[in-house]
């Protein structure tokens, strides 16, 4: 029988808190470093054997990576939450003067964006993730893929559309704009202060809600098919849908919330859906290590979010795209050579 060590379960709860959040690939991390570790570590910690306590572990670090983008976006899952409620009264009474299917508001069209971008990868998941995980959960793979999604974050950063600029440079020169009518009054946008902070961040929220409900269905659509690549390890679900999402003409700020946002439904489902393992023969004996690894991936997921909702207000993906290119081969040299 594998075991799992609270020194394995704090580990791997930390990086799985980071790296879910950021587009380097949290289930590649999590094949690829028990592999290079070695040892016992790669005996406790293979996600593609079958029978593993490592696979229970996962759902614990999933469903609290899910409770922190909650925590974090709580407000603005609130105001999706009763748009979407909103838009099922719209289509049973149609307000005055509108047609049945005519979305009033932003909240309403954005909660149906989201609904329609979970749909491609919530079927392909809930059909396949078992294949995909034992196919392409092996470290030489991973390796790969994390270098495939190093070049996928650097040619979306290098082939952006001329509209996904552009969307940058107004959105620059709107802030601009208020910030210099701000001092002009003798006041300033920016308050000092964590709640002064927060609110603040959270009108730059509404503000980009605004913008994406004008995208329309199909672009959420696309965006949420090309999550599918994130089921092979390696592969960083909110780094391909920001590509997806310049692709499709979004600023690279509107396509990380997008990601963002998308990230929280998907990962709640995937762990929620698995939470029999937790209860069952493949959870019993590793609470305790479940418990640490989760508190540690909660918090390692929600600063990563206040981190990354500022970082791409004004920086790329191409640090990123470097380091998974850098880490996938240096991993591949040393599965495949040395180790």
């Amino acid at each position: 029988m594998t075991h799992l060590t609270y020194l394995e379960a704090a580990v791997v709860g930390l990086v799985q808190g980071v790296t879910e959040l950021f587009p380097i690939s949290s289930l590649g991390h999590n094949v690829l470093l028990p592999a290079i570790m070695g040892g016992s570590w790669a005996t406790d910690l293979n996600v593609a054997a079958p029978e593993s306590p490592y696979l229970a572990f996962i759902v614990g670090l999933h469903v609290a990576t899910a409770i922190a983008l909650l925590i974090y976006f709580w407000r603005d899952w609130v105001r999706i939450v009763k748009g979407f409620f909103s838009s099922l009264r719209q289509f049973i009474q149609p307000e005055e003067g509108t047609g049945r299917w005519q979305l009033q508001t932003t909240d309403q069209r954005l909660a149906w964006m989201i609904i329609l971008a979970t749909i491609p990868v919530g079927l392909v998941g809930l059909v396949f993730e078992h294949e995909f995980r034992v196919l392409f959960g092996k470290p030489i793979r991973a390796a790969i893929f994390l270098v495939i999604n190093g070049l996928i974050l650097l040619a979306g950063e290098f082939f952006r559309r001329r509209a996904s600029l552009r969307a940058d440079e107004e959105i620059a020169h709107e802030r601009e704009l208020v910030a210099v009518s701000g001092e002009r009054r003798g006041g300033s946008r920016h308050a000092s202060g964590h709640q002064a902070e927060r609110a603040a961040e959270y009108s730059l929220a509404i503000e980009s809600d605004q913008r994406l409900s004008t995208q329309g269905y199909l672009s959420a659509f696309l965006i949420g098919t090309a999550q599918i690549l994130a089921l092979l390890a390696g592969i960083s679900r909110d780094g391909v849908a920001m590509v997806a999402g310049m692709f499709r003409g979004l600023s690279r700020e509107d396509a990380a919330r997008f990601a963002f946002l998308l990230a929280t439904p998907v990962i709640l489902a995937a762990g929620v859906l698995k939470v029999p393992d937790l209860t069952g023969p493949l959870g019993q004996g590793i609470q305790g290590q479940i418990l640490v690894g989760s508190v540690l991936s909660g918090v390692g997921a929600y600063l990563s979010v206040r981190f990354l909702v500022k970082y791409f207000r004004t920086r790329t993906l191409t640090p990123f795209g470097i380091y998974c290119v850098v880490a996938g081969l240096a991993s591949i040299v040393y599965l495949g050579v040395v180790q």
